[in-house]
């Protein structure tokens, strides 16, 4: 994986048995720490397993910053022009305009490196595979603080996520989410589709609402919640609602990751830590923190139970 050559405007990158050319390998992307568009590469390089399993078979946004955090941010949704053949991708629809995309599905690592050959920054899967790209294997669980929330909130909420998914018999994989909230992804069977997982996500967000009221809103308008508490974001599992996968960097002056973390960890962790420069190392000590989560599948039913319980209750479901 290491450069084959360099010159004054390209290096040629091996991953695998395949070779991405990189050009403009020191074009700053992050001017705050100085880290360039080939130490963007290397980071992938070097988490290399945890993000081809976060990205593996699902369609992909990419968010490129053709020059960096300076410039104009690009939320690509279409594969960019000038793709090897070995690229793949998945053809997704957009029932609001009727129209079709290609998007990226990474496959090997050598898709991710040339994602960042063209730019990209963060990397945004849908929650299902191109297998049957309208029934979801991953549901979603997004801790989102309002603007007076502080992070101690965050961590009391991820307690009581964690101990309602106990009771469900769910495994709960959190991470950061590489700005002030946190993840946490299930893995589900596909039998459901985008609107039943998200009637189960809200279920589940007003169960741990029920248990901290004074910590957790689920308040629909962004404009009437309360700005000192936590938006237990449900509708992160609308049908093409993406956000960062595990391991991918954000783009923010700090070049923070969105960092699978232990349980155990939430209590300590400072997110802003976990970054480009910084979680190469955890990985090469601490694996891929997901590398399970595909062995531990949730069956939906109870929260669809729970679903039709609030509904038959007059808990109307929010509009999407």
């Amino acid at each position: 994986m290491a450069p084959t050559g360099k010159s004054s405007d390209a290096v040629e990158l091996v991953v695998g048995d395949r070779t991405v050319r990189l050009s403009h390998p020191d074009r700053v992307y992050f001017p705050q720490t100085g880290a360039t568009k080939l130490d963007l590469a290397r980071y992938y390089l070097a988490v290399g397993d945890g993000i081809v399993r976060a990205l593996r078979e699902r369609p992909c946004m990419l968010h490129r910053f053709p020059d960096g955090l300076a410039g104009d941010k690009v939320h690509q949704k279409r594969l960019p022009r000038g793709a090897p053949d070995w690229v793949q991708t998945v053809q997704v629809h957009f029932p609001r305009y009727d129209r079709y995309a290609d998007e990226l599905c990474v496959t090997h690592l050598a898709d991710v490196v040339w994602a960042v050959q063209m730019s990209t920054v963060e990397f945004h899967p849908w929650n299902s595979r191109r297998a049957d790209v309208e029934r979801p294997d991953e549901w979603r669980i997004d801790l989102d603080p309002m603007p007076q929330c502080d992070f101690g909130t965050v961590r009391r909420v991820a307690g009581v996520v964690h101990e309602v998914l106990d009771e469900l018999g769910a495994t709960g994989w959190p991470k950061t989410s590489g700005g002030q909230g946190l993840h946490v992804y299930v893995r589900i069977d596909p039998r459901w589709e985008f609107g039943d997982v998200r009637r189960a996500a809200l279920a589940f967000a007003r169960e741990v609402e029920r248990r901290v009221p004074e910590d957790v809103t689920t308040t629909w308008w962004r404009k009437d919640r309360d700005p000192t508490k936590l938006f237990v974001d449900y509708n992160q599992n609308a049908r093409d609602h993406t956000i960062a996968a595990a391991y991918s960097v954000r783009g923010v002056p700090e070049a923070t990751v969105s960092t699978p973390v232990t349980w155990d960890e939430i209590d300590h962790v400072d997110p802003r830590d976990l970054t480009i420069r910084t979680v190469p190392d955890r990985f090469a000590e601490l694996g891929d923190l997901h590398a399970g989560i595909d062995d531990a599948v949730f069956a939906l039913d109870p929260l669809l139970e729970w679903a039709e319980r609030d509904e038959a209750a007059g808990l109307a479901e929010p509009g999407q």
